[in-house]
């Protein structure tokens, strides 16, 4: 792990992690020699070291790394930094994973540098994200125990269901509002935070996929569909 000294009046912080060097090397010095403080990590434990010292603005991860992933990477820092995802995957699908997930932007690689830096300061220009003392938020319904702050649902015979980041932010959504109708609208704006349109197609895949996990046979699926209106979480909720 480096750093890279900035220029005098450098305003934003960064962190580039990836475990191509030749990358690491090229990406500090275009972003050192444009107003930026640069470290470089080769590996999430490499990552949440420096984080642990350091004041970090965007985080631009590689999502193919040895050791833990970019997207369980990005899962975990989202709600505490923004996060530029770089990929060579750079199809919609991978795209929609990662922003699911949680990061503020995609770039498919090969790419500009400076593309890169537009991102950056496009990132760094939104409102800041703030780390707040975490509240346990656990959630019943129906036997089904949801805990948001574990990233675990359990179902009434007590076994485990694995959801994606998308699908533990949407049913999140629905239990905290349950009994509401929601339009598309506040389940965008409560998941992806986009309002781009092309990001409204995950609303469906997602719903799609929580309602195979959650479904029981003999049983209503617990989301229902209003028609021409947007969505409803049928069951009753408990916070425990």
């Amino acid at each position: 792990m480096q750093q890279q000294h900035m220029e005098d009046g450098a305003e934003l912080s960064v962190v580039v992690v990836d475990d191509d060097e030749a990358i690491l090397e090229t990406l500090s010095s275009y972003l050192s020699k444009r107003g930026c403080k640069v470290w470089t990590a080769r590996s999430g434990a490499e990552l949440d070291d420096l984080l642990r010292r350091a004041v970090v603005d965007v985080v631009v991860l590689d999502l193919m790394m040895p050791g833990e992933d970019g997207l369980s990477i990005c899962r975990r820092l989202a709600d505490s930094h923004h996060v530029i995802m770089l990929s060579a995957m750079g199809d919609v699908s991978d795209r929609v994973i990662g922003l699911e997930m949680g990061a503020s932007d995609y770039l498919a690689k090969p790419f500009d540098p400076r593309e890169l830096l537009a991102r950056i300061r496009s990132a760094a220009r939104r409102p800041a994200i703030v780390r707040q003392r975490v509240r346990k938020q656990v959630f019943a319904f129906e036997g089904w125990l949801l805990d948001v702050n574990e990233a675990r649902l359990t179902d009434p015979e007590g076994a485990i269901v694995p959801l994606s980041g998308g699908e533990l932010q949407m049913l999140h959504v629905f239990v905290d509002r349950a009994q509401r109708l929601l339009t598309r609208e506040a389940l965008l704006a409560g998941t992806l935070g986009r309002d781009a349109d092309v990001f409204d197609r995950a609303i469906d895949v997602t719903i799609s996929r929580l309602r195979r996990k959650l479904s029981r046979e003999g049983q209503f699926s617990p989301i229902e569909t209003v028609r021409g209106e947007g969505y409803r979480f049928r069951p009753v909720v408990k916070r425990l």
